[in-house]
C-alpha cells in the first residue's frame, strides 16, 4: 500500500461512521430541486455515469438523489443469461475476490481473510453448509447500477442483520482493514436453491445510508447492537433467477456463498473482472 492509502485507511478508524452515514442519508433524500440536481450532476460527471441506459435519463425527473442512485434501467439494458443452470451475476461492479472457502475462511485481500461463521452472524450451524464451498465478492462503485438481483431462483429461508462498523469497502480499505467484511454492518439473506443453500451478504459501508430488500423494505437504519434474525419457513417467498432482491442506498459490496461442490465459477471470473448484472458467471455442478 502507498503512504496515501495507509493514511486513508487509518483516518477511517476514529470517524463516527453511523452518524456520518445518517447525515448522508438525509442529504440523499433532500428534495430541494437545486441541491439534488447539483448533487446528481456532480456524481454523474465525476464517475462518468451512463444515463443513456437509465429508464429515466432526465436528472430533473428524479425527486431526490437517492431516487437517481437506485434508478431502474431500460428494458434490455442488462441481457439476462438463458443458459440452464447458469449463475447470474447479482450486480454491476467488479470482482474483488473469488474462489474456494478454505478451512472456513474467505479471502479478503492478499494476506487477509475472515471467517464464514463471523460473516454470517457468529452462528456455526448457519455457516456449516458453506464450509468448503465457493464465494465471490463484488464491489459496486458509485457509477454502477445499484439494485441487486438473484444469482439463482430461490426460496427465502432466513434474513439476518449483523451490526458493525461502516468502513469504506474500496480496494485500498480491503487491503488495509483486517476482517473488513466481517466487521462492517451487513444484511444476510439465505435461500434454498436447486444448487443447495445460497447466501447473499449485503455489506454496508461509510455513507451507505441504508440497505433494503424487496420482501422486508428498509432493514437498516435503524441499527441494533444485537444480531437480529427473521425466519421465513412456510411463507413461500420465492424469487426467480435475476429478479431484484434488494438495493443499496449508496454503493457497497455483495458477497455470494455456495456450498461444497455445488457450483463452479467461470474461468473468466477473476479479481478485477468487471461484471454486469444478469450475465453468466458460473454454473451449477449438482442439482438438489
Amino acid at each position: 500500500m502507498s503512504l496515501l492509502e495507509k493514511l486513508f485507511v487509518l483516518s477511517q478508524y476514529p470517524l463516527p461512521h453511523h452518524p456520518l452515514s445518517r447525515l448522508m442519508g438525509r442529504l440523499t433524500h433532500c428534495r430541494n430541486p437545486a441541491f439534488k440536481n447539483f448533487f446528481i450532476r456532480s456524481i454523474t460527471k465525476a464517475y462518468n455515469v451512463n444515463l443513456d441506459e437509465a429508464q429515466e435519463p432526465n436528472i430533473a425527473a428524479y425527486g431526490c438523489f437517492n431516487e437517481f442512485f437506485t434508478r431502474p434501467l431500460k428494458p434490455g439494458a442488462r441481457p439476462l443469461t438463458d443458459v440452464p443452470g447458469a449463475i447470474a451475476c447479482p450486480a454491476d461492479g467488479f470482482v474483488s475476490q473469488v474462489g474456494d472457502i478454505q478451512e472456513g475462511q474467505i479471502l479478503q485481500a492478499k494476506g487477509m481473510d475472515y471467517s464464514v461463521e463471523t460473516l454470517l452472524g457468529g452462528d456455526a450451524q448457519r455457516a456449516a453448509p458453506f464450509l468448503g464451498g465457493e464465494f465471490a465478492t463484488i464491489y459496486l462503485s458509485p457509477r454502477d447500477y445499484h439494485r441487486l438481483h438473484m444469482p439463482l431462483a430461490g426460496t427465502l429461508r432466513e434474513m439476518i442483520h449483523v451490526p458493525g462498523r461502516l468502513f469504506s469497502v474500496n480496494d485500498a480499505t480491503a487491503r488495509g482493514v483486517p476482517h473488513l467484511f466481517a466487521r462492517n454492518e451487513r444484511v444476510v439473506a439465505i435461500f434454498d436453491t436447486e444448487a443447495g443453500p445460497m447466501a447473499l451478504i449485503l455489506v454496508g459501508a461509510i455513507f451507505v445510508a441504508s440497505i433494503e430488500t424487496v420482501w422486508h423494505g428498509v432493514v437498516t437504519p435503524p441499527s441494533s447492537n444485537q444480531v437480529q434474525t427473521w425466519h421465513y419457513d412456510g411463507q413461500s417467498i420465492k424469487l426467480a433467477r435475476a429478479e431484484e432482491m434488494g438495493r443499496f442506498n449508496m454503493g457497497s459490496t455483495i458477497i455470494v456463498l455456495f456450498g461444497k461442490d455445488a457450483i463452479h465459477w467461470s474461468e473468466t471470473l477473476q479479481p478485477g473482472t468487471v461484471t454486469r448484472m444478469g450475465e453468466a458467471i458460473g454454473q451449477i455442478s449438482r442439482r438438489r
